[in-house]
């Protein structure tokens, strides 16, 4: 974990003032990512505990650009069948994220960095360069808004 609760509350206070006066947002795979586990962990347990209802977007309407991100996936010779297998798994968030960003012109937060070169996994900033979808990480998302904790 890249903000653990211990070292970094005010991260995760951050991100509920955000989300409380609707700055950020989310999707409800990455909800389901976090919360549907066996056994739940800091990270479920907080998001279950302090993040709103409103946080968490529904995706379905996002169908035809998952479409567009799934073909495209599929098309891309680089990546071993593996990858891409693993990045279209069904309820796997990082598409979907893509998906709605590119639906309705969000930009996405992520740690993940751009591999053009990978083979054997597609990361997110791969589709977001290919449709155009801006990303970024969480220290730039802070500095754009004008965010300090």
């Amino acid at each position: 974990m890249h903000y653990p609760f211990d070292v970094v509350p005010g991260f995760w206070g951050k991100l509920v003032d955000l989300s409380s006066r609707n700055i950020i947002i989310s999707i409800d795979k990455v909800k389901k990512e976090i919360c549907d586990i066996s056994t739940p962990d800091e990270l479920s347990i907080w998001c279950q505990s302090n993040v709103g209802g409103g946080f968490f977007c529904d995706t379905p309407s996002c169908v035809d650009k998952y479409s567009d991100i799934a073909n495209w996936v599929q098309n891309h010779s680089q990546y071993k069948q593996s990858a891409k297998d693993n990045f279209l798994v069904t309820d796997l968030a990082d598409p979907w994220l893509i998906a709605y960003a590119l639906k309705n012109n969000c930009t996405i937060v992520t740690h993940e960095t751009s591999q053009p070169a990978a083979i054997n996994r597609i990361k997110i900033p791969e589709p977001c360069l290919h449709f155009g979808v801006n990303y970024m990480t969480p220290i730039q998302m802070f500095r754009d808004i004008g965010e300090t904790f």
